[in-house]
């Protein structure tokens, strides 16, 4: 069962690390932290916002959900509250790490704009697979704001010290949205693989039998049968695309449905029921929003 750490005092304790400077907010030089020892409670839930910049992480696997991730190399990853990660190393190994991890509790946000408009920063919904590889200017970059972020809490709390800090925080996140922005487009290896996996899937499913017995493919199969995050996926498409993963479904449904208009004698109704819709009034709807014509004008068309 994972152990709910409810406080950034509580990490600190568990870490070996002394008493956090402010309650609410805590850089960490993780070269600091206390050797894990394998008989430690591993699966964790913490509270507050994590973001950890390794550089190290030899030996070691970060597990998140069911994905496991070898920190070998400098990147980022983010955690938002009430997500389960844990720790696993060989018991054998000696765990060798260096790098920072940023910890901000909700109540620190709070009241600030902030506290909404960081849900937007969809990379706290990716899997830790679909970390952020920082390259050695970028990765600069960043630890100068963390180190920012730092020097502030710890020096003579004001009245300015809150709003610094956020401004600090919304500078990091808003590089981290850039560097995301630039490893879609210039992974394009890796990322052209994803979208070739999804376009052989979305094929296979309306060519197969199930689409007439389980609908339309949703987003969550989708992303489950390519093994990555729902909001990775929106934004891997949307970013070398232009169109969202529902786009792309509603598409290739389009793509067979005029297939089906074209080629053989089929009613609309039967079309419809072929394509996983109950009713062919649905169908109709979601042709015509997608080509201006309802099916019946597209198949006439070709008379």
């Amino acid at each position: 069962m994972a152990r709910r750490i409810k406080t950034i005092s509580e990490f600190h304790q568990l870490r070996g690390l002394p008493k956090p400077e402010h309650p609410l907010i805590s850089v960490i030089n993780v070269e600091n932290v206390k050797r894990l020892h394998t008989d430690e409670p591993m699966d964790l839930i913490l509270d507050f916002y994590m973001i950890a910049l390794k550089r190290i992480f030899h030996n070691g696997k970060l597990k998140y959900g069911q994905q496991q991730y070898d920190f070998d190399e400098g990147i980022m990853s983010f955690l938002s509250p009430n997500q389960v990660f844990s720790i696993t190393i060989d018991k054998n190994e000696e765990l060798k790490q260096s790098g920072y991890v940023l910890l901000i509790h909700p109540d620190f946000l709070w009241n600030t704009p902030l506290a909404t408009t960081i849900r937007q920063y969809e990379y706290f919904d990716y899997s830790v697979n679909e970390a952020l590889f920082l390259s050695e200017k970028e990765e600069k970059t960043i630890i100068g704001i963390i180190e920012s972020i730092q020097q502030e809490y710890q020096s003579t709390i004001d009245n300015f010290s809150q709003n610094i800090l956020i401004a600090h925080l919304e500078t990091l996140l808003n590089y981290a949205d850039r560097f995301y922005h630039r490893q879609f487009m210039t992974r394009k290896k890796a990322n052209h693989q994803i979208l070739e996996r999804f376009e052989k899937l979305l094929i296979d499913y309306f060519n197969g039998e199930e689409i007439s017995h389980k609908g339309l493919p949703t987003v969550q199969y989708v992303s489950d049968q390519l093994h990555v995050s729902v909001s990775y996926l929106s934004r891997l498409l949307k970013t070398l695309t232009g169109q969202s993963t529902q786009q792309h479904i509603h598409d290739k449904l389009i793509e067979k449905a005029k297939e089906k208009l074209s080629t053989t004698a089929l009613s609309v109704s039967e079309i419809a029921y072929e394509l996983g819709f109950e009713h062919s009034q649905s169908f109709s709807k979601l042709f015509k929003s997608k080509t201006n014509q309802s099916p019946l004008e597209f198949r006439q068309s070709f008379n």
